[in-house]
């Protein structure tokens, strides 16, 4: 039983990390607007991307991938944006997004908020 409870636990979390307090309406979203692989770099040339598949009204399915780091999550999109780890998608116009990411760094133990724009391929 306390295996159930844990995994309820574990979800209840992760499913409280997409919910955003911003005012708005979940609307249907255009999938060709979102759908497809978004790749851009951070101000330390590093490449990012973020894959978008299965677009089905204002949910979709999203991957986050930064060097060794990913991260696989379904996503409400509000807003024309979404969360996806510690990283927030916003479109700002058909093809090009901004992205803002939390990293932390190891050693110091320091966040810094990273943010840089993807294009859609």
């Amino acid at each position: 039983m306390a295996d159930v409870l844990n995994i309820l636990a574990s979800n209840y979390r992760t499913v409280g990390e997409n919910v955003s307090l911003t005012t708005g309406k979940y609307v249907n979203v255009d999938p060709d607007v979102f759908e497809g692989t978004w790749s851009g770099k951070y101000a330390n040339q590093k490449p990012f991307s973020i894959t978008i598949s299965n677009v089905n009204g204002f949910r979709a399915k999203a991957k986050y991938q930064y060097g060794t780091t990913i991260k696989y999550q379904e996503v409400l999109i509000k807003n024309n944006g979404f969360r996806v780890g510690d990283s927030k998608f916003v479109l700002t116009k058909t093809g090009t997004a901004q992205v803002s990411t939390v990293m932390s760094d190891p050693a110091t133990g320091a966040s810094t908020l990273e943010t840089a724009y993807v294009h859609q391929r």
